[in-house]
């Protein structure tokens, strides 16, 4: 089966949108490319480590590709093309939730409007201070903003909570970057909200498979499938060009799901010129009320593996990985493509102020299981070799949406990430960091200025850094 793909038809702004997963051609795509032969995987492998854009069917070649022989293969040439592309640096942030109100009923999810034990609370701008001062305290500089889904976390509401959070300016600290996980808006909304200042407009659409997706979203306005595809399109259409995808990961089948994630980049590409800034795949965790179903089971193989793959298929994609995750996993699959993970996470409301030693699901949207502190998370990427970021200096250059890729696709964004990664890290080794991980850390900048052949580049870095031991700060290329 083949279809007929005219990104055109799909723009929104003079007509309503036809969706474009059909999933009948993802699975067909899938079942053409069973059984590849070796010589087939490794070509779609160098033709990846060329930093070319795979095709759907090339990256179910991969997904298809059982051989414990081929999987080890895909999973170190995503190590590879990850160091080519982004060098070593690994960014961090953390979720701050807003508010718990939700409309819908996700069968999924803690916050379902039929979920009685689940304790509602709406966090106001002073809540937000208190919690933004333990954050910026920690060291944070990025945070993502999560909303449930309900008439009053409109367009508005988004925008003051926003305001808010880069309002708080406490000791050292300040946030440079807010991110915005939230129920999809009208063009008008998107565009209240980025003149608040906005980084990334997140939206999952949870499955691509859309009886799955009728199965689990039981009612509310998030059960209209096509309004929520079409959410990015219209934050497009609002002049928002920095966007992030994801997947729900355990709904239905990974295969399938990964190539669902795969047409919504190449929709967006074909018809904005520009990718979503990250693709999410947190696989799916108990919550209030709810037990994980295991028969879309996404084992810790298949994870890592399926990381590696998209990591393959889009070379300049961030990849976002979070605290659902248990260390240890978090550990390996941040070699094999992961570019951002969350840090000292809690995602109760109020949580960052209240620290409570045990989770509360009832509190809660899901069960996260990596609780390490931020600083434990510092030192053990300083460890392997990382380089923790805090960096925001494309986005307030104005270096998204097309101008990102212009940097990214060449290859030209590692030398801003890298050297900019070390700057935040300086930044935090002085105003945060314990004497153990400040050691550590400026003994890892050393050994990376040594990798630059560039001796004027090299000298301006050097003296960006004195200058923020010095007492400078927010100094980036």
């Amino acid at each position: 089966m083949s279809i007929i793909y005219n990104p055109q038809q799909y723009k929104i702004s003079d007509r309503p949108m036809e969706n474009f997963i059909d999933s009948d051609e993802l699975w067909s795509i899938l079942e053409e490319a069973k059984n590849p032969t070796k010589e087939r995987v490794r070509e779609v492998i160098t033709r990846a480590l060329n930093k070319n854009r795979l095709s759907l069917q090339e990256t179910a070649i991969l997904i298809n590709a059982d051989d414990p022989e081929l999987v080890a293969e895909i999973k170190q040439a995503a190590k590879d093309l990850k160091e080519r592309v982004y060098g070593k640096r690994i960014v961090l942030f953390a979720p701050l939730y807003i508010g718990n109100l939700c409309i819908n009923n996700c069968a999924y999810c803690g916050f379902r409007a039929a979920n009685t034990k689940q304790e509602r609370t709406t966090l106001g701008h002073d809540d937000i201070v208190d919690q933004v001062k333990v954050l910026e305290d920690d060291g944070h500089k990025r945070l993502i903003l999560v909303y449930g889904e309900h008439p009053k976390y409109d367009a508005h509401f988004i925008a003051d909570s926003v305001r808010s959070v880069y309002g708080v300016k406490h000791n050292n600290g300040e946030i440079r970057r807010v991110n915005i996980n939230a129920a999809p808006l009208d063009v008008e909304g998107y565009k209240i909200v980025k003149e608040a200042g906005i980084g990334t407009y997140q939206i999952f659409q949870e499955t691509y498979h859309r009886d799955t997706y009728l199965k689990v979203h039981l009612s509310g306005k998030k059960r209209d499938y096509d309004w929520r595809i079409a959410g990015l399109d219209r934050a497009q259409e609002g002049g928002i060009d920095d966007v992030g995808i994801g997947a729900l990961l355990g709904l239905y089948d990974w295969r399938f799901e990964v190539l669902g994630l795969l047409r919504h980049v190449n929709h967006l590409e074909a018809v904005y010129n520009v990718g979503p800034h990250t693709i999410s795949f947190p696989r799916i965790k108990s919550a209030s009320e709810f037990t994980v179903d295991k028969a879309y089971d996404v084992s810790d193989e298949d994870f890592t593996r399926l990381v590696a793959i998209l990591r393959l298929a889009v070379p300049y994609t961030g990849l976002i990985l979070t605290a659902r995750e248990p260390a240890h996993i978090r550990d390996e699959v941040l070699q094999y493509g992961v570019s951002q993970i969350d840090g000292g996470t809690n995602i109760e409301l109020k949580g960052y102020s209240r620290q409570k030693e045990k989770q509360d699901l009832d509190h809660e949207q899901f069960m996260i299981n990596d609780n390490r502190s931020l600083n434990e998370i510092m030192e053990e990427l300083v460890d392997t070799g990382y380089i923790p970021s805090f960096c925001t200096a494309c986005y307030r250059l104005k270096r998204t949406g097309e101008h990102f890729m212009e940097f990214s696709v060449p290859g030209f964004i590692k030398r801003f990430c890298q050297p900019n990664a070390m700057l935040t890290l300086a930044e935090y080794l002085e105003d945060y960091a314990p004497a153990e991980t400040k050691e550590k850390g400026y003994k890892l900048i050393a050994e990376n200025l040594q990798t630059y052949d560039d001796a004027d580049f090299k000298d301006k870095l050097v003296d960006r850094l004195e200058r923020i031991k010095k007492g400078e700060r927010d100094l980036y290329f």
